[in-house]
């Protein structure tokens, strides 16, 4: 019997790295034989600089990787997070990719009423002495103060610059969105779910998440629909699913 050797480069955001989607990334290496990257993306990671880094070395680093993954594999599919989101839609464009998952992708980005709800959160913690507790500040500290004002231009660029690439985008695409996201707003996946011609999409709503959609409280549910959607295996069970998701 033939084996089908697939491929799997999952993108991480901006400022970020790969533990953003490495959850996400350890739960498809346990349930299938797929060959899985997870690149850094260039100024990215522990102890790394973006100053001097162009948004096109993000994109070539990212490309690099799926022109290898197409070289070894018969399929290969694409995830991408926040801005690796865009970047995957825009190489979903160019290349033969089967599948594409965008979580919390960067089409719009920013989104003040939540934000206004995380800094009251913050406030409030730092007054009870727990902002070492906080989400927000755990995860964003570090973005604030060592983000260079350039290199927030050239994120800026690629959205602007790939975002015709949306509506390229025809291959199965599933779109997965946190409800509670002070970082892309809801509208940016009612946006894409609206702009990407593909025949079949799935918008799918996570309730509670915040940004980082792979590693919120429903994560584990979420991932085994991300694998339902890539294999065409049966979902889960209904009940697993109650009062976490919302379906388009």
């Amino acid at each position: 019997m033939v084996i089908m050797m697939i491929g799997c480069l999952c993108i991480h955001g901006f400022t970020g790295a790969p533990f953003e989607v490495e959850p996400l990334a350890n739960y498809l290496r346990k349930h299938t034989n797929w060959k899985i990257v997870v690149p850094t993306l260039p100024g990215h990671g522990e102890n790394a600089s973006l100053k001097g880094i162009k948004y096109t070395d993000w994109v070539e680093c990212a490309e690099k990787e799926l022109l290898q993954l197409l070289k070894e594999c018969e399929e290969v599919y694409l995830i991408g997070f926040s801005m690796g989101g865009m970047i995957a839609c825009y190489l979903t464009s160019k290349y033969p990719v089967k599948k594409l998952v965008l979580l919390s992708a960067a089409a719009k980005y920013i989104n003040p009423k939540q934000l206004a709800l995380d800094m009251k959160d913050l406030i409030t913690d730092l007054f009870y002495g727990k902002v070492k507790e906080n989400e927000f500040y755990l995860r964003f500290k570090n973005k604030i103060m060592k983000t260079p004002f350039s290199a927030t231009l050239q994120f800026r660029n690629l959205v602007a610059s790939y975002s015709k690439a949306l509506k390229e985008v025809r291959v199965p695409t599933f779109i997965a969105q946190g409800k509670s996201d002070s970082i892309v707003p809801p509208k940016s996946a009612e946006y894409l779910y609206r702009i990407i011609p593909a025949t079949y999409k799935k918008l799918f709503w996570v309730d509670e998440a915040k940004h980082l959609i792979c590693h919120c409280e429903g994560k584990e549910a979420l991932f085994r629909e991300i694998y339902v959607f890539l294999t065409g295996k049966q979902p889960a069970k209904k009940d697993d699913r109650k009062n976490i998701f919302t379906y388009v």
